[in-house]
């Protein structure tokens, strides 16, 4: 069940991450990425400042998503050719905290979608013929796995960015 929604203010937040091209079905390969990610701070001496993520930058949902698996960092990292990076912009931001499965977290974006377009809400977004793209839309795992397995109790925080 998710919290209520509400409307945050966030600072801007370096990050490092693998960004990829992929469709809806194959969107559960994406968590392994995150691990790569973790190895990749660990070799360059690198600390995560804040849970890992989820980013959609393209989202179209009948063709490909263009998605990051993401972590933030105390400071802008240089990338290579396998991890970006970037900066998660500053601004207002929608957000829901979800506790369950993330098969579940499909129903929650629309609980969070839908609230907004009763509150009058425009997103950071601007809609193409290769999907609609984001000016930031995050998926946080507040969870870690390692320490809690069962998957229904996971706890998933959306954050969609606001337009100006």
């Amino acid at each position: 069940m998710p919290s209520a929604p509400e409307i945050v203010t966030r600072a801007a937040q370096p990050y490092a991450a693998i960004r990829t091209r992929m469709t809806m079905a194959e969107l559960p390969g994406l968590s392994p990425r995150l691990g790569e990610v973790f190895a990749w701070l660990g070799g360059h001496g690198l600390a995560p400042a804040g849970p890992p993520f989820f980013k959609y930058n393209v989202i179209d949902m009948m063709r490909e998503l263009e998605v990051e698996a993401g972590v933030p960092v105390a400071t802008a990292a240089d990338g290579d050719d396998r991890v970006v990076s970037g900066v998660l912009p500053a601004g207002r931001y929608a957000t829901l905290t979800h506790v369950g499965h993330p098969s579940e977290l499909m129903a929650a974006t629309k609980a969070l979608l839908d609230w907004a377009a009763g509150q009058g809400l425009t997103w950071d977004m601007t809609p193409g013929e290769g999907g609609d793209r984001w000016g930031c839309r995050l998926e946080i795992s507040l969870t870690d796995p390692s320490l809690e397995p069962d998957m229904s109790k996971w706890v998933t925080q959306l954050a969609f960015r606001l337009a100006d």
